[in-house]
């Protein structure tokens, strides 16, 4: 119970049978409070605190990280959709 709590989420947002609108969103978070995140439509690390601000600065800056960042719709997103959407519909 005591002590610091830091993870982070990805998620994978669309409404679309064709994905077309899908956003990969990538939050970091620190006791709760999310202090980071990249949304694929803005194409960017946004900071939501000094913190944030700071780490979004720092990673911006690295081509590696936004590249990465950048393709997980395709790498990341649509893959496991289709995988998860292919699965609830073979049980209905």
């Amino acid at each position: 119970a005591d002590g610091y709590y830091q993870y982070t989420t990805n998620e994978c947002v669309y409404s679309t049978s064709d994905y077309s609108d899908m956003v990969f969103l990538l939050s970091y978070s620190f006791n709760k409070d999310v202090f980071l995140q990249f949304n694929s439509t803005v194409g960017k690390f946004v900071g939501l605190t000094d913190l944030g601000v700071m780490n979004a600065e720092r990673m911006n800056k690295d081509q590696a990280i936004m590249q990465q960042q950048k393709a997980a719709v395709d790498t990341f997103c649509r893959p496991n959709a289709q995988n998860s959407d292919s699965s609830v519909r073979d049980k209905t």
